[in-house]
């Protein structure tokens, strides 16, 4: 089962961080988000 993720808005406290993020991992697919410590990726 595909995970979807369709126009995805972020902000962290006023900074507007992700703006309509559109992602679609299928079945078998690895991912790795990269970045720095404090970036918020979790």
């Amino acid at each position: 089962m595909p995970i979807k993720v369709q126009h995805l808005d972020k902000h962290i406290g006023r900074q507007h961080v992700l703006s309509d993020i559109n992602l679609t991992i299928r079945d078998g697919e690895v991912v790795g988000l990269l970045g720095p410590n404090g970036a918020g990726k979790s």
